[in-house]
């Protein structure tokens, strides 16, 4: 276990999650690509979504990193970084309740849009960022970022439902995929 042992848990484990950016990922360089106000807000909803997937207690004691570091930011960072980390703590072996699926979505002129783009974000409209358990319909995370008429809140949450049940369709197929491929490499 990295850092201090106080940090250890004794009846699960630890799951510790670091979001950075390179400096090179968007338009403008970056002087810090990670410690500043947002890649810590990322880490902390990071680690908060998959506390809730992850079986923590079959490990007690024990630490689990999730390290995180976007290439090239073109809207849906958070999303993008939930989506490969469930594959990443798949193919480890990690004993998780369900995937965890993530898509953002807005609502431009009037339209609830799912899986934002950079333009779409930067166009300033409401946005909800949504990490589903989608086996169980149960939510990761839910974050708005700006105010939105309960009206419409509902639309947007069901296109932002609807695209991570189509990650998880994705995702599924991917792993079934790759457990197939590496089965019949070792000839079982």
């Amino acid at each position: 276990m990295r850092g201090s042992r106080s940090k250890a848990l004794h009846d699960r484990a630890l799951v510790n999650c670091q979001y950075s950016m390179a400096t090179f990922s968007t338009g403008e360089r970056k002087r810090r690509p990670h410690g500043d106000r947002k890649s810590s807000e990322m880490t902390l909803h990071l680690k908060q979504t998959f506390e809730a997937a992850i079986l923590t207690q079959l490990y007690p004691r024990s630490q689990i990193d999730i390290y995180v570091q976007i290439l090239q930011a073109d809207g849906g960072n958070y999303c993008a970084c939930v989506n490969a980390a469930t594959l990443a703590t798949i193919d480890a072996g990690i004993p998780m309740r369900d995937y965890v699926c993530a898509s953002s979505a807005g609502f431009i002129e009037d339209t609830p849009l799912a899986d934002l783009n950079y333009v779409e974000e930067a166009a300033g409209g409401p946005q909800v960022a949504l990490a589903l358990l989608p086996k169980s319909d149960q939510i990761a995370l839910l974050e708005m970022n700006s105010r939105l008429h309960e009206d419409h809140l509902e639309q947007v949450i069901e296109a932002a439902s609807k695209a991570c049940k189509d990650v998880y369709a994705v995702l599924d197929q991917v792993v079934r995929d790759h457990v197939h491929e590496v089965t019949t490499l070792l000839g079982e």
